[in-house]
C-alpha cells in the first residue's frame, strides 16, 4: 500500500514577521501589530485574514494509513517551534513518499509552508523534485495543481473552479460526519494567545479526521474502493477513534452516527 498521508494545518499571523515588513520596533506589542495588519487588509480585501505569507504555523496535525494500519496526530511537542514541526512535515515525505491529501492544501496550507520552509531555511528534499531527481515526478509530482501525489479534495471536487470550492466543515456534515466541534479557524488566534495549544492540536486532530473520511469517500465514487472496501477503511477509523481516551476523540466518536 502507498501510504496516504492526510494533513492539516492551523496558524496565527506572524507579528515578527510584520515588524519585519514594516520597519516597526520591536516594542510594538504583538496586539497593535495584528490590529493594524488585519485592518489595512480589511480595507483592501474587505477580509481580515493576513496572506499566507504572513501566517505562522502553529500545528501540523496528520493521519497516515500504511500497512501498519491508521495513525492521527499532531507533529512535534506543544512547546516545539514553528521550525521544528514544519521541518518534521517535510521529513515525512521524505521518509514515506506518501499520497498527499488536504482539504484546501493547494491554496493555503502549502503555500504557507514553503513560505514558511523557506523564512527557515529547512532543506528540501523530495517533495520538491519535479522529474530532476526522480524521473517518475516529471509527470506525478507534489506541486502541480492537476497532478496526483498531492490530492486537494475540495479542488478535486470543485472541478478547480474556485467560485465552487466548499468549508469543510459543511461537506463533512452532508456526509454524515461530525465535522467541527468546538472551535473552528476564527478561534485559533484567541486561543493560541491564551496558551491554549492543545486545544488547537485536539482541533487540527479532528479536521484530519474528518478529511480523511472523506478521502475514502472520495476513492468510494470514483471507483479506486469497492463498497466492501470503503466500508473496511471506515471500520479502521472507528477502531483508531475506539481506541483512543483523548476528549476531543471521545466527543469525536459520540457525534459520528
Amino acid at each position: 500500500m502507498t501510504p496516504i498521508l492526510v494533513f492539516d494545518i492551523e496558524t496565527v499571523p506572524d507579528a515578527e514577521g510584520l515588524r519585519k515588513v514594516w520597519g516597526l520596533a520591536a516594542d510594538v506589542s504583538d496586539d497593535a501589530v495584528v490590529e493594524l495588519a488585519t485592518q489595512r487588509r480589511r480595507q483592501a480585501t474587505g477580509s481580515d485574514f493576513l496572506p499566507t505569507h504572513l501566517q505562522r504555523v502553529v500545528a501540523i496535525s496528520c493521519a497516515l494509513r500504511s500497512d501498519e494500519g491508521l495513525r492521527i496526530w499532531s507533529l512535534g511537542s506543544a512547546q516545539e517551534g514553528e521550525r521544528e514541526i514544519v521541518q518534521r512535515f517535510f521529513e515525512g515525505i521524505e521518509k514515506y513518499t506518501p499520497q498527499l491529501v488536504s482539504w484546501n492544501g493547494s491554496s493555503f496550507d502549502l503555500p504557507v509552508l514553503h513560505y514558511r520552509a523557506l523564512i527557515h531555511g529547512i532543506p528540501g528534499c523530495c517533495y520538491w523534485d519535479v522529474g530532476d531527481s526522480n524521473r517518475d515526478f516529471k509527470f506525478n509530482n507534489y506541486l502541480s495543481r492537476f497532478h496526483a501525489r498531492h490530492t486537494d479534495l475540495m479542488d478535486v471536487l470543485a472541478g478547480y473552479v474556485n467560485r465552487a470550492w466548499a468549508p469543510l466543515d459543511e461537506i463533512a456534515v452532508l456526509c454524515g460526519l461530525p465535522g467541527k466541534l468546538g472551535m473552528d479557524g476564527s478561534k485559533v488566534y484567541g486561543a493560541w494567545k491564551n496558551g491554549e495549544i492543545e486545544a488547537i492540536r485536539n482541533y487540527c486532530e479532528t479536521d484530519v479526521a474528518n478529511t480523511y473520511a472523506l478521502y475514502q469517500r472520495f476513492q468510494l465514487i470514483r471507483g479506486a474502493l469497492v463498497a466492501e472496501a470503503y466500508a473496511r477503511e471506515m471500520q479502521v477509523l472507528r477502531d483508531f477513534l475506539a481506541a483512543q481516551d483523548a476528549p476531543h476523540w471521545k466527543q469525536f466518536a459520540s457525534a459520528w452516527k
